[in-house]
């Protein structure tokens, strides 16, 4: 079965993204659980998770379909030790707030060299932060998102994704998240089904189908192989919509969350439905 959704706004409090997913028909979200452009945040109160747990418990939104994303200022990666360090606990923090709300995944950006190390070594210490975050905390898988390789980020390739889960010692608290803008930006070509098929075999052969743990849905403004990210609407831009029929059609994306960062979050409702109609769920006949 399919879990749809988009990354919704927790304003307010966390406690309220389910419900703005629910509003749009989401069988799934994410959303950010602090600030994700500050590095220091309140702790969550006590009465907010468990009106959180309470809350996806009435809109019918398992725990497990729910995939929240880190802070943008992380660096898992970052060459310098103050950065480092700082991202490092920013990402702890992160982790904790995830297992306190009882959620199962964390998304995350793995990290830029900044042209200041080698992208070998900037892979490891993204490991080791990884690592070190595991090892410090109990339940929550660490999802690494593919990157669209703009600046000096890594993950834009599936080997780099190979690569530093290769070093990661808890390979059961690891995973993938592959956004659509992003892989067809990095080079990977998703304009038909033949492509499509092509390049999420590629993905299973180099890291594995089994550490996939999300999806972000998205099309894409910025041209095939520019390794710049602009996410689009799903009708709009230069995917096209032959990937996501794919994706729905296709059993291996069963059972995780599947989330919009579509630009119009006006379309999102319209984007899930149609989406849904792709498996039979719904009677929409189209997107646009």
């Amino acid at each position: 079965m399919k879990y749809i959704g988009a990354h919704v706004s927790a304003g307010g409090g966390v406690e309220n993204a389910p419900l703005n997913a629910a509003k749009i028909g989401a069988r799934a979200f994410a959303l950010f659980t602090k600030n994700q452009r500050r590095w220091d945040a309140k702790p969550l109160s006590e009465e907010s998770i468990v009106s959180f747990k309470s809350n996806c418990k009435d809109v019918g939104i398992a725990l497990e379909h729910i995939l929240p994303h880190d802070s943008y200022l992380i660096n898992l990666g970052h060459p310098e030790q103050e950065g480092l360090e700082k991202s490092r606990a920013a990402f702890l923090d992160e982790m904790q707030r995830c297992e306190q709300l009882g959620l199962q995944l964390l998304n995350f950006h793995p990290g830029s060299h900044l042209k200041k190390i080698s992208e070998a070594d900037c892979l490891s210490l993204i490991a080791e932060s990884i690592n070190i975050a595991l090892q410090q905390t109990d339940s929550v898988t660490a999802v690494i998102e593919n990157t669209a390789g703009q600046g000096t980020n890594l993950g834009y390739r599936f080997e780099q994704l190979a690569a530093i889960i290769e070093e990661v010692e808890d390979k059961n608290r690891v995973g993938v998240c592959l956004d659509t803008c992003h892989t067809f930006a990095a080079g990977y070509d998703l304009r038909s089904e033949a492509s499509s098929r092509a390049t999420f075999e590629e993905f299973d052969q180099v890291v594995g189908f089994q550490y996939l743990k999300g999806m972000h849905l998205n099309g894409s403004k910025s041209q095939f192989g520019s390794r710049v990210d602009r996410h689009h609407s799903l009708d709009m831009g230069e995917l096209g919509q032959s990937v996501f029929i794919h994706i729905m059609g296709d059993p291996r994306f069963d059972n995780m969350p599947l989330v919009l960062e579509t630009i119009d979050s006006s379309r999102w409702e319209e984007e899930i439905e149609w989406l849904y109609s792709l498996t039979g769920g719904s009677e929409s006949s189209g997107c646009g």
